[in-house]
């Protein structure tokens, strides 16, 4: 049964400031050689597991400390795990194949009654043995569900949604369609219009189109309902495969059937018709789903917003994203991405960069890997640092991508010691490096596969 327990929402820069009071407080902890008390100050009234779970995401790329701090907060500051801080934990240890730690942490979930792990619990497996192409781990997970309870329609379809997410839609389209569907998943029925989008999305995932067009067709010969998100999926198939016409025709088809569309499905629309039709055509879809009654989200925001800054509409870009608080969106990390991959100017970026965070929204790695590369393009070295050093001073943990940035910044300048630290301090996270001859990383990488 999944947890209902609920935490306060709390003000992003309060969130902040006690996730930052929690970093360097389980750091010194971890850091002293002598046996410390319990920190008094640090306890469950003052920290909520919502911060906890803050916390936890700042050490992503960094499973080791992440377990030594959920294992400090349960000890030290005398806080109860529930199953929304293990989920996070076992993702995180996912990342780097920690399954066996993962599996002793899910069969201690069950010692406690706010801890029982639940379908969230196991769909992170599932993705976690999928993008590690683990494909029969996660089956035989999904075997392993009845003595948890949760061996039902849910759980099928969370391991065929990651299946499909993570690229391996053969394998997902044998299990649901294949000739041993039946033994493998005990005769498990799931809703046929809800197994198809999958399947369809996972094509898309993978960039079969004409695999996509024949599924598409073969909905219609088995007579599978197509539901509004059917056609959602279609018509981001059709403007991602480069005809966001169709993607428009089928959009009127919509139309001309009487169907109402919701957000997502207008979201397709409004990307697809501004790259077929201009950025103007995608406004005026945009208030026409007002006028129907459609509330915009902020991805569909984002959408405009994007298009405008590709057009280099900058002051109208602008000007929206000044209105979005009233038209009740709240700017997220992807808005601020929109404006981020089309200046060009070093200090405006800086400056927006640092409007994002006194805002409350906290960057995402790919937030500094995307300018910290932009940056070393236009050969800055400095700002490269300060986006560094401001990632560190939010607790965020950098993953490969973020050291490959920073150390192709530092060889393109001719700072090969300094990346050579970089690169030795990945690798000791466990983190993987590619191999950089100017470093001396290919002649050890050849060494390696030779065996």
């Amino acid at each position: 049964m999944s947890s209902s327990i609920s935490y306060p929402r709390l003000n992003p820069i309060t969130l902040l400031s006690r996730i930052q009071i929690l970093l360097s407080s389980s750091t010194s902890h971890s850091l002293s050689t002598k046996p410390k008390k319990p920190v008094s100050h640090l306890d469950s009234k003052t920290f909520d597991l919502n911060t906890v779970t803050e916390t936890l995401s700042c050490y992503s790329s960094d499973w080791k400390r992440a377990l030594e701090f959920f294992n400090w907060v349960e000890t030290d500051c005398n806080i109860t795990h529930t199953t929304e801080t293990y989920n996070r934990l076992i993702d995180i240890l996912g990342k780097f194949f920690e399954f066996d730690v993962s599996w002793g942490l899910i069969h201690k979930m069950r010692t406690n009654p706010i801890s029982i792990p639940n379908h969230t619990t196991f769909r992170i497996m599932f993705k976690r043995y999928v993008s590690a192409h683990l494909v029969n781990e996660a089956v035989s997970t999904f075997d392993r569900l009845e003595e948890f309870n949760l061996k039902d329609e849910t759980s099928y379809c969370n391991l065929i949604d990651s299946l499909c997410e993570y690229k391996h839609v053969i394998e997902a389209h044998d299990l649901c369609f294949g000739s041993n569907k039946d033994l493998a998943f005990n005769g498990c029925r799931v809703n046929d219009t809800k197994i198809h989008n999958m399947i369809l999305r996972g094509w898309f995932k993978i960039g079969w189109w004409g695999k996509c067009r024949e599924f598409w067709e073969d909905m219609d010969k088995n007579g599978v309902h197509k539901d509004l998100h059917s056609y959602s999926i279609y018509m981001d198939i059709l403007c991602k495969s480069g005809k966001p016409w169709k993607a428009v025709k089928l959009y009127k088809e919509m139309k001309g059937k009487g169907m109402k569309l919701d957000v997502v499905a207008y979201n397709t629309v409004i990307r697809a018709i501004g790259l077929s039709e201009g950025v103007d055509f995608a406004i005026r879809v945009y208030k026409e789903m007002r006028e129907l009654g459609c509330e915009p989200n902020i991805v569909t925001c984002n959408i405009v917003i994007k298009h405008l800054c590709d057009n280099g509409r900058m002051r109208e870009a602008y000007a929206m994203f000044n209105q979005l608080s009233k038209r009740g969106c709240v700017p997220d990390v992807l808005t601020y991405h929109c404006f981020f991959s089309c200046l060009e100017n070093p200090k405006e970026i800086l400056k927006l960069f640092d409007r994002m965070i006194e805002s409350g929204v906290r960057p995402r790695m790919d937030t500094f890997v995307m300018l910290m590369r932009k940056f070393g393009r236009w050969g800055f070295l400095r700002p490269v640092f300060t986006l560094w050093k401001k990632m560190e001073e939010l607790g965020c943990s950098p993953d490969e991508f973020a050291y490959g940035a920073l150390i192709d910044v530092l060889i393109q300048k001719g700072m090969f010691g300094m990346a050579r630290m970089y690169d030795e301090e990945m690798l000791a996270k466990g983190l993987s490096a590619k191999p950089r001859e100017e470093l001396g990383t290919k002649l050890v990488q050849g060494e390696c596969d030779g065996g």
